[in-house]
């Protein structure tokens, strides 16, 4: 909310790390968390996949990641770095030669799975395209494919091993004085992912990509990602996010951004605080967010709205938020502004006004933010 201090018992110490630039997005150090996805086309159909990273940027993705699993791949990606109004990470798995052609093509990232990539030569060779193309590197360790004399080592994939495999290639990059990196250790399991980053943040000053791989579909996955990711970054752990869903890319960014606001980590665009209705509720709840969910989506300053059925919660609640409705009863409801009583409305218009009060509180906050912003 943007009239109310910020109580020291929200703070969260974020982890010290170092900054990396991707693209031209910082990441690390002091600069926000930021939020990333990755599209699900065909990689060389580059009208189809340059629609999926405008939708995902206009949604805030602050990076993309594109799979490239072949040369028809790394070939589109030339012109899918060009026309992208973000940076473009490229994926790469299996073979290091999609990792020279990405750089060359424009990637600002090169995401490299360790278990998966090759030997060490071939690991330099793709860190000599990195320096020459001014990309940085994801060291991308995956639980599910870990090399195969770690898992000899340990047995079974386990947080120890996915770390080893981490630092050893970590190592091969600063041996290769390449410090331009970044680093995850996903896994599907939430304990396995949880504990292996909370080793991985002891270890290095890396900026730390946050992950719980393959979590599911849009429901299941996001209750995973939010529990997993959640408590890490409540520790302080963690640089940059991606939610990994069996959905819309751009349901993965909407997911990244509440788990980032319910934290105050984050903020973009309106905060719905609303109650799940009950019977005394003066007005339909659910309707009505469903309804301001959908009407609000253009909004991307980050303010505060609280919709709550009845007098129970409602007035402590609206005076937390940047504008609120509290049912009353009898066919209307009070209209809080910055935390205090303004006028009464009638629930038949109540929608509409909400609507147009925020507008007018956004565009309020965005001049102040410019404001400030310009003064410093």
């Amino acid at each position: 909310m943007s009239h109310n201090p910020i109580r020291p018992w929200r703070n969260i110490d974020r982890r010290v790390s170092r900054k990396i630039w991707v693209g031209d997005v910082p990441v690390g150090g002091d600069a926000p968390i930021t939020v990333q996805t990755m599209t699900n086309t065909d990689s060389g159909d580059v009208k189809a996949t340059l629609a999926q990273v405008m939708r995902a940027a206009e949604a805030g993705a602050d990076i993309v990641r594109i799979s490239a699993p072949d040369v028809a791949a790394t070939t589109a990606l030339k012109e899918i770095c060009r026309e992208s109004p973000v940076p473009i990470v490229a994926d790469i798995h299996f073979h290091y030669k999609r990792a020279i052609e990405a750089a060359e093509a424009g990637a600002a990232c090169l995401r490299i799975n360790p278990g998966n990539i090759g030997d060490e030569s071939r690991v330099k060779e793709v860190i000599k395209a990195a320096k020459d193309n001014n990309c940085s590197i994801r060291i991308g360790v995956n639980g599910g494919s870990l090399e195969k004399h770690l898992l000899d080592k340990y047995g079974e994939p386990c947080p120890d091993a996915m770390v080893e495999s981490g630092l050893d290639h970590i190592k091969i990059l600063e041996d290769n004085d390449f410090h331009n990196f970044k680093i995850s250790v996903k896994a599907s399991d939430v304990f396995m992912a949880s504990a292996a980053y909370q080793q991985l943040a002891e270890a290095t000053d890396a900026p730390i990509h946050l992950g719980i791989t393959e979590a599911g579909g849009l429901m299941s996955g996001t209750i995973k990602s939010a529990i997993g990711m959640g408590q890490l970054l409540w520790m302080g752990i963690g640089d940059t996010i991606r939610v990994s869903l069996s959905a819309d890319p751009v349901e993965e960014v909407k997911v990244g951004y509440e788990i980032l606001k319910s934290l105050g980590l984050r903020h973009r665009g309106v905060n719905i605080i609303s109650c799940p209705s009950c019977a005394r509720q003066g007005f339909d709840v659910i309707k009505t967010v469903e309804a301001l969910e959908q009407r609000l989506e253009h909004i991307k300053t980050p303010m505060s709205l609280s919709i709550i059925g009845c007098v129970v919660n409602g007035p402590g609640e609206a005076l937390m938020t940047d504008v609120g409705w509290t049912g009353g009863g009898a066919g209307h409801g009070m209209v809080y502004l910055g935390g205090k009583q303004s006028h009464k409305m009638d629930n038949e218009r109540m929608v509409e006004h909400i609507v147009e009060q925020v507008e007018a509180k956004a565009a309020e906050i965005a001049k102040t933010l410019a404001a400030d912003e310009a003064a410093q």
